[in-house]
């Protein structure tokens, strides 16, 4: 049994973008049973390059998310909650088939907001928080 001032250590998890360094935050931050995976837009790091269309940047994100997850100890299937960001809510039904591919089974607790993201090519944002029991 954990003493009374024992805690969690703190891990942060870095997916190699330059934008953590210059804007000040982790990719992901592991808290006892708790990972926090910061918004993440459609970049594909293999190509490096953002994709045209909202469905394969939502696709990017998702692959960006699994990667932190997973290097933090996580899957998608501890995901309890899920942010959504998009930059016209005319790009829900494109995007529609990829969420579910995603978390469809998983359902976890979600958000969408229509607003403009930090360059005009992105179009959706992703954030996740999961829990480990």
């Amino acid at each position: 049994m954990p003493s009374a001032n024992w805690r969690p250590s703190l891990r942060k998890i870095s997916g190699g973008s330059a934008f953590e360094a210059k804007l000040g935050y982790s990719r992901a931050v592991v808290k006892g049973p708790w990972c926090f995976v910061s918004g993440v837009t459609g970049y594909d790091y293999t190509a490096m390059a953002m994709p045209d269309a909202a469905a394969d940047q939502a696709r990017n994100c998702f692959e960006t998310i699994v990667a932190a997850l997973t290097e933090g100890g996580f899957s998608l299937s501890d995901v309890v909650r899920v942010q959504y960001t998009v930059t016209d809510a005319g790009l829900v039904d494109e995007i529609a088939p990829v969420l579910a591919h995603y978390l469809g089974e998983i359902r976890p607790a979600a958000t969408m907001v229509v607003a403009g993201l930090i360059k005009p090519e992105m179009k959706i944002e992703v954030e996740v928080t999961a829990l480990k029991e």
